[in-house]
């Protein structure tokens, strides 16, 4: 095991929260993601570590209606029933000085979690980092997208580039200050996108740059004035992952990290000791073989708690 501790300084536990929706997504499946991770493990991989864990059981949002987008969004009502019924709960759990890790679900569920996120950092006078692990930017809006799916918006709904009902549940707009983000394995973007992007000033390490730089070199940039008074959240998309490795996904994308690679990811994260949130989201086990998308992410999560193959000091690969 890591010499590092494997909670944020201040922490008392984990707290599991399902968000068993696919509600934001193009195919149905997602909702059964926080099973999944239940059957892989999850809990049991987290105590491991002597880590108290608390299963917070999962959220009761609307159904799914499956219905064709209105002005350009799919689901906008129940989008935003879950993202207010997530943001309550993730908040609750930091107020009581627990790691919340949100067990999805798509990705439109990092609005909810992260403005909540943003909010506890507001109020406590805490910096602010997001590491979005990912194949894409997901940073559409309704003009740019013809499928109006919004798990392609959480981005630019938090950096306040959205519907009013999405941009203010934390209270604050925008929820997230560009500059706190950094995206990690990118390699699908759409043509508006990529304006949008740039305009904001999002630090997005793509696939081409890992290729060239190496992950250990992107990580210390994504991680790069992560201090004491910093609260590191991860949004850990499967689709982040090679689809060869992670099959279990609605919109894999081929080209992404290898298994290493991503391991490597989690294990420096894991040397800050700042985690402090997590969302582990758009698993969809009707497409998984085995469950085995699952168990890798699982395995992850390990490695973000602090799993490693030898005894080793934070940091001291990098010296």
């Amino acid at each position: 095991m890591t010499d590092a501790k494997p909670l944020a300084s201040g922490l008392a536990g984990v707290s599991l929260i399902g968000a068993p929706t696919d509600i934001g997504a193009g195919m149905l499946g997602a909702r059964m993601g926080p099973a999944a991770l239940r059957v892989a493990g999850i809990a049991q991989a987290v105590s491991q570590f002597g880590i108290d864990v608390r299963d917070c059981g999962n959220l009761d949002g609307p159904a799914n209606p499956w219905q064709d987008a209105v002005d350009g969004f799919r689901h906008l009502p129940e989008v935003v029933a879950w993202n207010r019924l997530l943001h309550d709960a993730v908040f609750a759990e930091l107020s009581d000085a627990r790691l919340p890790i949100v067990l999805g679900g798509d990705h439109c569920l990092g609005i909810g979690s992260i403005s909540a996120v943003a909010r506890h950092c507001r109020e406590r006078g805490k910096k602010l980092r997001v590491l979005w692990f990912d194949a894409h930017a997901d940073f559409n809006t309704a003009t740019l997208t013809p499928s109006g799916n919004i798990h392609g918006m959480p981005v630019a709904c938090l950096c306040g580039q959205g519907p009013q009902a999405l941009v203010e549940i934390g209270g604050h707009v925008p929820a997230l200050n560009p500059r706190e983000l950094r995206q990690i394995g990118i390699r699908s973007v759409d043509a508006g996108e990529k304006r949008l992007v740039h305009d904001m000033g999002i630090e997005v390490f793509d696939m081409r740059y890992i290729d060239e730089m190496g992950m250990r070199h992107t990580m210390e940039l994504a991680l790069a004035l992560v201090d004491a008074n910093t609260h590191l959240h991860v949004s850990l998309d499967v689709d982040f992952l090679d689809p060869d490795i992670a099959p279990g996904v609605g919109t894999t994308v081929r080209g992404g990290p290898t298994y290493r690679e991503a391991q490597l990811c989690m294990e420096m994260v894991a040397d800050t000791g700042r985690l402090s949130s997590l969302d582990l989201v758009e698993l969809n086990p009707a497409l998984d073989v085995r469950n085995q998308t699952a168990e890798l992410a699982v395995d992850l999560i390990e490695s973000l708690f602090g799993k490693s193959t030898l005894m080793r000091k934070a940091g001291a690969a990098r010296k």
